[in-house]
């Protein structure tokens, strides 16, 4: 298989993109890949909390372009999964750290190595994002199914195939069936008519999301929660299995009507 090298991104903060990038990041290597998580949200680094790893830092993502030390040497190895290395990114830098052609030459170096290459991108459709973007073929998009989120998942979907990356995948997150069956949350049908790009995962909103976060232990390691079942079976189609989409029982309600109009011009 030919390495892949993906960005994880949204158009609106807090939706769970680290969360994602983390789960799947864990999930592609059980599975048997060698695989990388980058934190390329300079200056905002959270990527190294949610996977647990913070207090093995010795060098970061810009130390590397820096020159003061090599790339492998900002290389941290999770102890609890063969295969699953991260860079952290520094904390006190600014997002204009890491330029769009050092991210291209990163990501170049690291297809030597690994299967998966996995970037979590700063929110938003500004140059962190672009650069972050830079060296990579695909794309998982995150949202969340809020009109706001969604809104903005468009403008980044738009941007993607602007930047020629593909195949740009979708993923939706924090469903609850609940507000969905009550017609107060968007059904995941509505997203994808608004965004029109190929579904890879619906993942329910589940506490133990924020659990896993705070103890630094990715949910694909080891729990059972639906959050965790959905973001293996992610990373599991994402590697050719022909998994099913969980069923949420959330059957659709007719929001997507009384919302149109916030997408007025489209991407």
């Amino acid at each position: 298989m030919a390495p892949r090298v993906i960005v994880v991104t949204s158009g609106k903060g807090g939706v769970g993109k680290t969360t994602a990038t983390a789960n799947i990041a864990a999930a592609l290597a059980i599975l048997g890949n060698k695989v990388v998580a980058i934190d390329g949200d300079v200056g905002l680094r959270n990527l190294d909390v949610v996977m647990g790893l913070e207090n093995r830092i010795v060098y970061t993502l810009v130390d590397a372009l820096e020159g003061h030390c090599r790339l492998n040497q900002a290389l941290i190895k999770d102890k609890r999964v063969e295969n699953l290395f991260m860079i952290p990114t520094a904390q006190s830098k600014t997002k204009d750290a890491v330029t769009y052609d050092q991210m291209v030459h990163v990501c170049s170096e690291l297809r030597k190595e690994f299967d998966f290459v996995l970037i979590d991108s700063p929110a938003g459709i500004e140059a962190g994002f672009r650069n972050a973007a830079a060296g990579v073929d695909e794309a998982l998009v995150i949202t969340t199914p809020e009109v706001s989120a969604v809104r903005d998942a468009d403008r980044i979907i738009g941007l993607l195939e602007s930047m020629e990356k593909s195949p740009i995948f979708l993923i939706v997150n924090r469903i609850r069936p609940h507000m969905v069956k009550k017609g107060d949350m968007l059904d995941v049908a509505d997203v994808l008519d608004i965004l029109q790009i190929a579904l890879i995962g619906m993942v329910p909103d589940d506490e133990n999301v924020v659990k896993s976060a705070n103890e630094g232990r990715p949910l694909t390691l080891s729990d059972d929660s639906q959050a965790g079942v959905a973001f293996r079976n992610i990373a599991a189609r994402m590697t050719g299995g022909d998994i099913p989409f969980m069923n949420l029982d959330i059957p659709r309600k007719g929001l997507l009507a009384r919302i149109k109009d916030a997408f007025a011009g489209g991407r």
